[in-house]
């Protein structure tokens, strides 16, 4: 765990994670990136729902992790990977946790997109 402080959420900051059963396919440069049907959606206080998805599910072959690493103090230190094949919007286009605190221990081994770095991130529901 970082040394940094870290927050539980709560009222002021709530956070869920839940299993969907959300069909998604993230297609990116004429691939699909990835296809689930076991994503789990993240509610951050009013932020819109996150997606994050199995890496069992997501071809990290076409991935290539960064040095870039930010800091949530609810959800830990996160790490990124870039889509090579996107181009520049793809640098950094994919983030994780793999070590997040207690509160949302769910999303480890998960990843998620941001939808304006990919081609699409179709979301049919299950």
């Amino acid at each position: 765990m970082s040394a940094r402080e870290q927050r539980q959420p709560g009222p002021d900051h709530p956070i869920t994670v839940t299993p969907s059963k959300d069909h998604i396919v993230v297609r990116v440069a004429g691939h699909v990136l990835a296809d689930t049907r076991a994503s789990l959606s993240l509610q951050e206080a009013s932020y819109p729902v996150v997606h994050y998805l199995p890496r069992q599910d997501v071809d990290m072959s076409l991935l290539e992790r960064t040095d870039h690493h930010t800091y949530c103090p609810y959800k830990g230190d996160c790490s990124y990977f870039s889509i090579p094949s996107a181009g520049e919007r793809g640098t950094n286009a994919v983030w994780t946790y793999e070590h997040p605190y207690d509160a949302v221990a769910e999303i480890r081994g998960y990843l998620a997109f941001y939808g304006t770095r990919v081609d699409a991130i179709e979301v049919t529901p299950g």
